[in-house]
Protein backbone atom coordinates (compact mmCIF):
# COMPACT_ATOMS: atom_id res chain seq x y z
CA UNK A 1 0.00 0.00 0.00
CA UNK A 2 1.38 3.28 -0.75
CA UNK A 3 0.19 4.87 3.00
CA UNK A 4 -1.74 3.67 6.16
CA UNK A 5 -5.13 4.63 4.18
CA UNK A 6 -4.98 3.55 0.74
CA UNK A 7 -5.19 0.45 -1.13
CA UNK A 8 -3.70 1.88 -4.19
CA UNK A 9 -0.13 0.37 -4.68
CA UNK A 10 -1.63 -3.32 -3.54
CA UNK A 11 -1.03 -5.70 -5.42
CA UNK A 12 -3.62 -7.66 -5.71
CA UNK A 13 -2.66 -10.43 -3.56
CA UNK A 14 -2.96 -8.09 -0.57
CA UNK A 15 -5.81 -6.74 -1.55
CA UNK A 16 -8.11 -10.18 -2.20
CA UNK A 17 -6.91 -11.25 1.03
CA UNK A 18 -7.97 -8.56 2.72
CA UNK A 19 -11.52 -8.60 1.10
CA UNK A 20 -11.83 -11.81 1.51
CA UNK A 21 -11.38 -11.26 5.56
CA UNK A 22 -13.38 -8.26 5.24
CA UNK A 23 -10.24 -6.06 6.43
CA UNK A 24 -11.42 -3.70 3.77
CA UNK A 25 -14.39 -3.87 1.32
CA UNK A 26 -14.40 -4.04 -2.35
CA UNK A 27 -16.03 -0.74 -2.58
CA UNK A 28 -13.63 1.05 -1.00
CA UNK A 29 -10.81 -0.03 -2.74
CA UNK A 30 -12.27 0.75 -6.43
CA UNK A 31 -12.86 4.05 -3.92
CA UNK A 32 -9.02 4.43 -4.14
CA UNK A 33 -8.23 3.54 -7.17
CA UNK A 34 -10.62 5.62 -9.12
CA UNK A 35 -9.62 8.82 -7.01
CA UNK A 36 -5.66 7.83 -7.90
CA UNK A 37 -6.87 7.34 -11.69
CA UNK A 38 -8.42 11.20 -11.14
CA UNK A 39 -5.19 12.55 -10.24
CA UNK A 40 -2.21 10.46 -12.42
CA UNK A 41 -4.04 9.39 -15.60
CA UNK A 42 -4.48 12.95 -17.16
CA UNK A 43 -0.40 12.74 -17.31
CA UNK A 44 -0.14 9.43 -18.80
CA UNK A 45 -3.26 8.71 -20.92
CA UNK A 46 -3.41 5.34 -20.00
CA UNK A 47 -6.88 4.88 -20.02
CA UNK A 48 -9.47 5.52 -23.37
CA UNK A 49 -12.45 4.85 -20.94
CA UNK A 50 -12.83 4.90 -16.71
CA UNK A 51 -15.68 3.12 -15.68
CA UNK A 52 -16.50 5.11 -12.39
CA UNK A 53 -20.07 4.48 -11.33
CA UNK A 54 -20.08 0.78 -13.35
CA UNK A 55 -17.29 -0.04 -11.13
CA UNK A 56 -18.41 0.84 -8.04
CA UNK A 57 -21.70 -0.49 -8.66
CA UNK A 58 -19.88 -3.70 -9.32
CA UNK A 59 -17.74 -3.42 -6.13
CA UNK A 60 -20.73 -3.77 -4.00
CA UNK A 61 -22.20 -6.72 -5.87
CA UNK A 62 -18.88 -8.31 -4.85
CA UNK A 63 -19.16 -6.95 -1.28
CA UNK A 64 -23.29 -8.02 -1.06
CA UNK A 65 -21.71 -12.25 -1.73
CA UNK A 66 -21.98 -14.21 1.51
CA UNK A 67 -19.06 -16.56 0.50
CA UNK A 68 -16.16 -14.85 -1.21
CA UNK A 69 -13.43 -18.02 -0.52
CA UNK A 70 -13.54 -18.82 -3.80
CA UNK A 71 -12.65 -15.33 -5.86
CA UNK A 72 -8.97 -15.36 -5.90
CA UNK A 73 -9.32 -11.60 -7.35
CA UNK A 74 -11.88 -10.51 -4.96
CA UNK A 75 -12.32 -6.49 -4.74
CA UNK A 76 -9.20 -6.44 -7.24
CA UNK A 77 -9.48 -3.35 -9.38
CA UNK A 78 -7.78 -4.20 -12.95
CA UNK A 79 -7.75 -2.69 -16.52
CA UNK A 80 -8.43 -4.06 -19.67
CA UNK A 81 -6.96 -3.48 -23.15
CA UNK A 82 -9.35 -1.93 -25.69
CA UNK A 83 -9.09 -4.37 -28.39
CA UNK A 84 -10.62 -6.35 -25.76
CA UNK A 85 -14.32 -7.11 -25.26
CA UNK A 86 -16.38 -5.42 -22.27
CA UNK A 87 -19.90 -5.79 -22.17
CA UNK A 88 -21.67 -2.18 -22.54
CA UNK A 89 -18.68 -0.39 -24.10
CA UNK A 90 -17.25 -0.39 -27.42
CA UNK A 91 -14.09 -2.18 -28.72
CA UNK A 92 -11.60 0.79 -29.37
CA UNK A 93 -9.08 -0.93 -30.98
CA UNK A 94 -7.33 2.02 -30.95
CA UNK A 95 -8.38 4.40 -32.70
CA UNK A 96 -12.07 6.19 -33.72
CA UNK A 97 -11.36 4.37 -37.49
CA UNK A 98 -10.65 0.96 -36.12
CA UNK A 99 -13.65 1.34 -33.05
CA UNK A 100 -16.35 -1.62 -33.32
CA UNK A 101 -19.47 -1.74 -31.81
CA UNK A 102 -20.93 -1.67 -28.28
CA UNK A 103 -20.13 -5.27 -27.22
CA UNK A 104 -22.72 -7.02 -26.05
CA UNK A 105 -21.24 -9.27 -23.81
CA UNK A 106 -17.68 -9.99 -22.07
CA UNK A 107 -14.68 -11.68 -23.99
CA UNK A 108 -14.01 -14.93 -22.00
CA UNK A 109 -10.81 -13.78 -20.21
CA UNK A 110 -12.97 -10.68 -19.28
CA UNK A 111 -15.64 -13.04 -18.17
CA UNK A 112 -13.19 -15.10 -16.04
CA UNK A 113 -11.47 -11.77 -14.26
CA UNK A 114 -15.45 -11.15 -13.66
CA UNK A 115 -16.09 -14.49 -12.37
CA UNK A 116 -12.78 -14.37 -10.15
CA UNK A 117 -14.03 -11.06 -8.23
CA UNK A 118 -12.27 -8.90 -10.04
CA UNK A 119 -13.62 -5.24 -11.35
CA UNK A 120 -13.19 -3.85 -14.42
CA UNK A 121 -12.26 0.25 -13.60
CA UNK A 122 -11.44 0.84 -17.44
CA UNK A 123 -9.50 0.55 -20.58
CA UNK A 124 -6.67 1.10 -21.49
CA UNK A 125 -5.08 2.46 -24.97
CA UNK A 126 -3.33 0.58 -27.56
CA UNK A 127 -1.77 1.87 -30.72
CA UNK A 128 -4.36 1.49 -33.89
CA UNK A 129 -5.02 -1.79 -34.65
CA UNK A 130 -2.45 -2.76 -32.25
CA UNK A 131 0.42 -2.46 -34.88
CA UNK A 132 2.85 -0.64 -33.41
CA UNK A 133 5.97 -0.98 -30.69
CA UNK A 134 4.54 2.15 -29.34
CA UNK A 135 1.35 3.59 -27.97
CA UNK A 136 -0.34 6.66 -29.26
CA UNK A 137 -3.54 7.85 -30.84
CA UNK A 138 -4.96 11.08 -33.00
CA UNK A 139 -5.29 13.08 -29.67
CA UNK A 140 -1.70 11.84 -27.41
CA UNK A 141 0.82 9.45 -26.73
CA UNK A 142 0.61 7.47 -23.19
CA UNK A 143 3.52 7.79 -21.31
CA UNK A 144 5.49 5.75 -19.62
CA UNK A 145 5.47 6.78 -15.76
CA UNK A 146 8.85 5.87 -14.94
CA UNK A 147 9.87 9.13 -17.85
CA UNK A 148 6.65 10.77 -19.31
CA UNK A 149 8.97 11.45 -22.50
CA UNK A 150 9.16 7.97 -23.06
CA UNK A 151 6.63 5.62 -24.42
CA UNK A 152 5.27 2.84 -22.28
CA UNK A 153 5.84 0.33 -25.27
CA UNK A 154 3.60 -1.29 -27.41
CA UNK A 155 0.81 -2.10 -28.07
CA UNK A 156 -0.34 -2.80 -24.46
CA UNK A 157 1.35 0.01 -23.43
CA UNK A 158 -1.79 2.02 -21.82
CA UNK A 159 -2.01 -1.43 -19.47
CA UNK A 160 1.71 -0.98 -18.77
CA UNK A 161 1.61 2.41 -18.00
CA UNK A 162 -1.62 1.83 -15.74
CA UNK A 163 0.25 -0.82 -13.59
CA UNK A 164 3.87 0.30 -13.43
CA UNK A 165 2.03 4.11 -12.12
CA UNK A 166 0.25 1.73 -9.45
CA UNK A 167 -3.26 2.53 -10.73
CA UNK A 168 -4.42 -1.27 -11.09
CA UNK A 169 -2.32 -4.07 -9.83
CA UNK A 170 -3.12 -6.28 -12.27
CA UNK A 171 -3.75 -4.89 -16.25
CA UNK A 172 -5.23 -7.66 -19.22
CA UNK A 173 -3.08 -7.48 -22.39
CA UNK A 174 -2.33 -9.57 -25.56
CA UNK A 175 0.89 -10.35 -26.85
CA UNK A 176 1.05 -10.79 -31.03
CA UNK A 177 4.49 -9.92 -31.77
CA UNK A 178 5.46 -8.63 -28.33
CA UNK A 179 2.65 -6.52 -27.03
CA UNK A 180 2.99 -7.87 -23.46
CA UNK A 181 6.61 -8.59 -22.92
CA UNK A 182 7.61 -4.92 -24.72
CA UNK A 183 5.82 -2.78 -22.79
CA UNK A 184 6.53 -4.99 -19.54
CA UNK A 185 10.26 -4.31 -20.48
CA UNK A 186 9.90 -0.31 -21.05
CA UNK A 187 7.80 -0.13 -16.87
CA UNK A 188 9.89 -2.58 -15.10
CA UNK A 189 6.86 -5.00 -14.60
CA UNK A 190 6.63 -9.10 -15.23
CA UNK A 191 4.71 -9.69 -18.50
CA UNK A 192 4.11 -13.48 -19.36
CA UNK A 193 2.76 -14.61 -22.78
CA UNK A 194 1.69 -17.74 -22.66
CA UNK A 195 2.39 -20.60 -25.38
CA UNK A 196 -0.32 -21.07 -27.98
CA UNK A 197 -3.63 -22.86 -26.75
CA UNK A 198 -3.35 -22.35 -23.15
CA UNK A 199 -5.88 -19.06 -22.40
CA UNK A 200 -8.41 -18.15 -24.89
CA UNK A 201 -7.16 -15.75 -27.37
CA UNK A 202 -9.89 -14.73 -29.70
CA UNK A 203 -8.12 -11.94 -31.26
CA UNK A 204 -9.65 -10.61 -34.38
CA UNK A 205 -10.15 -13.14 -37.60
CA UNK A 206 -7.92 -15.29 -36.62
CA UNK A 207 -5.53 -14.63 -33.86
CA UNK A 208 -2.76 -13.36 -36.09
CA UNK A 209 -2.51 -16.26 -37.35
CA UNK A 210 -2.27 -17.94 -34.32
CA UNK A 211 0.61 -15.28 -33.10
CA UNK A 212 -1.77 -13.60 -30.42
CA UNK A 213 -2.15 -14.73 -26.57
CA UNK A 214 -3.89 -13.07 -23.81
CA UNK A 215 -2.23 -12.22 -20.73
CA UNK A 216 -1.68 -9.83 -18.01
CA UNK A 217 0.62 -7.35 -16.57
CA UNK A 218 1.75 -7.53 -12.83
CA UNK A 219 4.45 -5.91 -10.63
CA UNK A 220 4.72 -8.83 -8.74
CA UNK A 221 6.24 -12.60 -9.68
CA UNK A 222 3.11 -13.98 -7.47
CA UNK A 223 0.66 -11.56 -9.02
CA UNK A 224 1.58 -12.75 -12.42
CA UNK A 225 0.97 -16.27 -10.86
CA UNK A 226 -2.30 -15.56 -9.68
CA UNK A 227 -3.57 -13.81 -12.85
CA UNK A 228 -2.59 -16.61 -15.29
CA UNK A 229 -4.26 -18.96 -13.06
CA UNK A 230 -7.34 -16.95 -13.34
CA UNK A 231 -7.27 -16.44 -17.60
CA UNK A 232 -6.11 -19.54 -17.70
CA UNK A 233 -9.35 -21.59 -16.05
CA UNK A 234 -6.99 -22.94 -13.48
CA UNK A 235 -6.88 -22.96 -9.65
CA UNK A 236 -4.31 -20.71 -8.69
CA UNK A 237 -0.82 -22.80 -7.08
CA UNK A 238 1.56 -21.76 -5.05
CA UNK A 239 5.12 -21.69 -6.99
CA UNK A 240 7.35 -24.08 -6.57
CA UNK A 241 11.43 -23.42 -6.50
CA UNK A 242 12.24 -25.18 -9.60
CA UNK A 243 15.74 -28.25 -9.42
CA UNK A 244 18.52 -27.57 -11.04
CA UNK A 245 18.27 -26.16 -14.80
CA UNK A 246 20.28 -25.50 -17.61
CA UNK A 247 19.60 -22.13 -18.52
CA UNK A 248 21.01 -21.09 -22.31
CA UNK A 249 21.68 -17.58 -22.41
CA UNK A 250 21.83 -15.83 -25.65
CA UNK A 251 22.28 -12.63 -26.96
CA UNK A 252 21.91 -12.74 -31.02
CA UNK A 253 19.43 -10.45 -32.39
CA UNK A 254 16.92 -11.97 -34.53
CA UNK A 255 17.02 -9.16 -36.70
CA UNK A 256 20.27 -8.66 -38.75
CA UNK A 257 21.53 -5.31 -38.16
CA UNK A 258 20.15 -4.58 -34.86
CA UNK A 259 22.63 -3.98 -32.18
CA UNK A 260 22.43 -4.56 -28.74
CA UNK A 261 23.11 -1.35 -26.28
CA UNK A 262 25.15 -1.96 -23.12
CA UNK A 263 22.50 -1.51 -20.66
CA UNK A 264 20.70 -4.57 -22.16
CA UNK A 265 23.94 -6.33 -22.41
CA UNK A 266 24.16 -5.91 -19.00
CA UNK A 267 21.07 -7.01 -17.57
CA UNK A 268 21.39 -9.95 -19.50
CA UNK A 269 24.77 -10.95 -17.35
CA UNK A 270 23.52 -9.80 -14.31
CA UNK A 271 20.07 -11.89 -14.64
CA UNK A 272 22.80 -15.21 -15.81
CA UNK A 273 25.06 -14.40 -12.63
CA UNK A 274 22.19 -14.26 -10.37
CA UNK A 275 20.51 -17.61 -11.87
CA UNK A 276 24.05 -19.30 -11.83
CA UNK A 277 24.18 -18.24 -7.96
CA UNK A 278 19.99 -19.58 -7.49
CA UNK A 279 22.16 -23.22 -8.51
CA UNK A 280 21.88 -23.23 -11.85
CA UNK A 281 23.99 -23.75 -14.88
CA UNK A 282 24.34 -21.25 -17.42
CA UNK A 283 25.82 -21.80 -21.30
CA UNK A 284 25.50 -20.03 -24.17
CA UNK A 285 23.32 -21.06 -26.66
CA UNK A 286 22.37 -19.26 -29.62
CA UNK A 287 18.98 -20.18 -32.00
CA UNK A 288 19.74 -20.07 -35.50
CA UNK A 289 16.88 -17.36 -36.55
CA UNK A 290 16.86 -17.92 -40.59
CA UNK A 291 16.96 -14.76 -42.66
CA UNK A 292 13.62 -16.32 -44.52
CA UNK A 293 11.89 -15.89 -40.73
CA UNK A 294 12.20 -12.56 -40.60
CA UNK A 295 10.52 -12.15 -44.26
CA UNK A 296 8.01 -14.12 -42.81
CA UNK A 297 7.10 -12.56 -39.96
CA UNK A 298 6.97 -9.33 -41.87
CA UNK A 299 4.64 -10.59 -44.51
CA UNK A 300 2.76 -12.22 -41.77
CA UNK A 301 2.40 -8.98 -39.48
CA UNK A 302 0.86 -6.84 -42.76
CA UNK A 303 -1.13 -9.68 -43.66
CA UNK A 304 -3.15 -9.73 -39.76
CA UNK A 305 -3.54 -6.14 -40.96
CA UNK A 306 -5.15 -6.46 -44.00
CA UNK A 307 -7.62 -9.59 -42.70
CA UNK A 308 -8.18 -7.64 -39.40
CA UNK A 309 -9.24 -4.12 -41.74
CA UNK A 310 -12.33 -5.91 -43.56
CA UNK A 311 -15.22 -4.86 -42.75
CA UNK A 312 -13.65 -1.30 -41.83
CA UNK A 313 -13.57 2.10 -43.48
CA UNK A 314 -9.49 2.23 -44.09
CA UNK A 315 -10.23 5.83 -45.35
CA UNK A 316 -10.34 6.85 -41.61
CA UNK A 317 -7.32 4.71 -40.42
CA UNK A 318 -3.73 6.81 -40.09
CA UNK A 319 -1.33 6.75 -42.82
CA UNK A 320 0.81 3.99 -41.09
CA UNK A 321 -1.88 1.77 -41.01
CA UNK A 322 -3.11 2.24 -44.04
CA UNK A 323 0.34 1.10 -45.80
CA UNK A 324 0.28 -1.72 -43.71
CA UNK A 325 -3.18 -3.04 -44.86
CA UNK A 326 -1.71 -1.92 -48.48
CA UNK A 327 1.60 -4.55 -47.96
CA UNK A 328 -0.63 -7.09 -46.37
CA UNK A 329 -2.93 -7.22 -49.71
CA UNK A 330 0.06 -8.02 -51.80
CA UNK A 331 1.55 -10.29 -48.85
CA UNK A 332 -1.70 -12.25 -48.84
CA UNK A 333 -1.47 -12.71 -52.56
CA UNK A 334 2.50 -14.39 -52.49
CA UNK A 335 3.13 -17.79 -50.98
CA UNK A 336 4.80 -15.66 -47.79
CA UNK A 337 2.22 -16.31 -45.80
CA UNK A 338 1.64 -20.16 -44.62
CA UNK A 339 1.03 -22.24 -42.03
CA UNK A 340 3.48 -24.72 -42.90
CA UNK A 341 6.34 -21.72 -42.44
CA UNK A 342 5.04 -21.25 -39.34
CA UNK A 343 4.60 -25.03 -38.10
CA UNK A 344 8.58 -25.15 -39.53
CA UNK A 345 9.61 -22.61 -37.10
CA UNK A 346 8.20 -23.94 -34.28
CA UNK A 347 9.26 -27.66 -34.39
CA UNK A 348 12.67 -26.05 -35.02
CA UNK A 349 12.41 -23.82 -31.79
CA UNK A 350 11.12 -26.97 -29.71
CA UNK A 351 13.90 -29.19 -30.86
CA UNK A 352 16.02 -26.34 -29.59
CA UNK A 353 15.82 -26.76 -26.53
CA UNK A 354 16.30 -30.49 -27.02
CA UNK A 355 19.21 -30.68 -29.33
CA UNK A 356 20.73 -28.06 -26.80
CA UNK A 357 19.79 -30.32 -23.50
CA UNK A 358 18.46 -26.43 -22.16
CA UNK A 359 15.61 -26.39 -19.93
CA UNK A 360 14.73 -22.37 -20.76
CA UNK A 361 16.74 -20.04 -22.85
CA UNK A 362 17.62 -16.26 -21.58
CA UNK A 363 17.94 -13.54 -23.72
CA UNK A 364 17.40 -9.80 -23.92
CA UNK A 365 13.78 -8.29 -23.36
CA UNK A 366 15.04 -4.94 -25.59
CA UNK A 367 17.84 -3.99 -27.45
CA UNK A 368 17.83 -0.29 -26.54
CA UNK A 369 16.09 2.13 -24.50
CA UNK A 370 12.12 3.03 -24.95
CA UNK A 371 11.72 5.45 -27.32
CA UNK A 372 10.73 9.02 -26.74
CA UNK A 373 6.82 9.56 -26.32
CA UNK A 374 5.84 11.12 -29.84
CA UNK A 375 3.12 11.43 -32.28
CA UNK A 376 3.75 8.44 -34.09
CA UNK A 377 0.29 8.42 -35.47
CA UNK A 378 1.15 11.50 -37.52
CA UNK A 379 4.49 9.90 -38.62
CA UNK A 380 5.34 8.19 -41.94
CA UNK A 381 5.16 3.79 -42.02
CA UNK A 382 9.03 3.38 -42.35
CA UNK A 383 9.36 5.90 -39.11
CA UNK A 384 6.89 3.54 -37.04
CA UNK A 385 8.74 0.41 -38.81
CA UNK A 386 12.38 1.43 -37.77
CA UNK A 387 11.26 2.38 -34.57
CA UNK A 388 9.24 -0.85 -33.10
CA UNK A 389 11.80 -3.05 -34.91
CA UNK A 390 15.45 -1.26 -33.68
CA UNK A 391 14.71 -1.38 -29.77
CA UNK A 392 12.16 -4.45 -29.86
CA UNK A 393 13.53 -7.41 -31.90
CA UNK A 394 13.69 -10.28 -29.58
CA UNK A 395 10.19 -11.12 -28.74
CA UNK A 396 8.25 -11.94 -32.07
CA UNK A 397 9.87 -15.21 -32.97
CA UNK A 398 8.35 -16.85 -29.69
CA UNK A 399 5.16 -15.64 -31.29
CA UNK A 400 5.52 -17.36 -34.20
CA UNK A 401 6.86 -20.75 -32.53
CA UNK A 402 3.82 -20.31 -29.90
CA UNK A 403 6.12 -20.53 -27.00
CA UNK A 404 5.61 -19.39 -23.79
CA UNK A 405 8.02 -15.97 -22.82
CA UNK A 406 8.15 -13.95 -19.65
CA UNK A 407 9.60 -10.57 -19.10
CA UNK A 408 11.15 -9.83 -15.49
CA UNK A 409 12.78 -6.66 -14.40
CA UNK A 410 16.38 -6.78 -13.14
CA UNK A 411 17.05 -3.06 -12.45
CA UNK A 412 17.68 0.09 -13.67
CA UNK A 413 19.40 1.72 -17.02
CA UNK A 414 21.80 4.80 -15.96
CA UNK A 415 19.14 6.58 -17.31
CA UNK A 416 17.01 5.69 -14.45
CA UNK A 417 14.52 3.31 -17.06
CA UNK A 418 13.80 -0.39 -16.30
CA UNK A 419 15.99 -2.92 -17.16
CA UNK A 420 14.42 -6.14 -18.36
CA UNK A 421 15.29 -9.97 -19.59
CA UNK A 422 13.36 -12.21 -21.05
CA UNK A 423 13.15 -15.96 -20.24
CA UNK A 424 11.73 -18.18 -23.26
CA UNK A 425 10.58 -21.71 -22.40
CA UNK A 426 9.75 -25.38 -24.88
CA UNK A 427 5.67 -25.75 -24.22
CA UNK A 428 3.81 -25.95 -21.23
CA UNK A 429 6.84 -24.45 -19.53
CA UNK A 430 4.22 -21.69 -18.10
CA UNK A 431 5.06 -22.10 -14.76
CA UNK A 432 8.81 -22.91 -14.62
CA UNK A 433 9.31 -19.59 -16.30
CA UNK A 434 6.92 -18.33 -13.33
CA UNK A 435 9.36 -19.87 -11.04
CA UNK A 436 12.43 -18.69 -12.23
CA UNK A 437 11.02 -15.23 -12.63
CA UNK A 438 10.21 -15.62 -8.94
CA UNK A 439 13.83 -16.57 -7.97
CA UNK A 440 14.89 -13.69 -9.79
CA UNK A 441 12.18 -11.49 -8.18
CA UNK A 442 13.85 -13.11 -4.69
CA UNK A 443 17.85 -12.61 -5.18
CA UNK A 444 17.22 -9.02 -6.91
CA UNK A 445 14.30 -7.02 -6.12
CA UNK A 446 12.91 -4.88 -8.11
CA UNK A 447 11.41 -1.00 -7.61
CA UNK A 448 7.88 -2.12 -8.28
CA UNK A 449 5.82 1.31 -9.41
CA UNK A 450 7.50 4.21 -10.79
CA UNK A 451 7.30 7.25 -8.72
CA UNK A 452 6.85 11.07 -10.00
Amino acid sequence: MSDGTSWVGATAKQISRAVRRGDVSATQVVADTLEQIAISDPSLDAFRVIRGGEAITEAEKVDDQEDLANLPLAGVPVAVKENTAVAGLPTWNGSAGARLPVAEEDHEVVRRLRGAGAIVVGVTRMPEMGLWGVTDDEDAPTRNPWDRDRTPGGSSGGSAAAVAAGLVPIAQGNDGLGSIRIPAACCGLVGLKPGRGVIPAELGTNDWFGFAENGVLTTTVADAALGFAVLAGRDPVKLVEPGKLRIGVSTRSPVAGVRLDEPNRGAVATAAKLLTQAGHDTLKAEPRYPTVLGLRVLATWFAAAYRESQGLDVSRLQPRTRQHIRLGKWTSRTGLVKQEHRDAWREMSIKFFADRKVDVLLTPALAAAPPPADQYSQGSWRHNMAVSMRYAPYAAPWNVAGLPAIVVPVGLRPDGLPLAVQIVGPPDSELLLLSIAGQLEVANPWQRHAFG
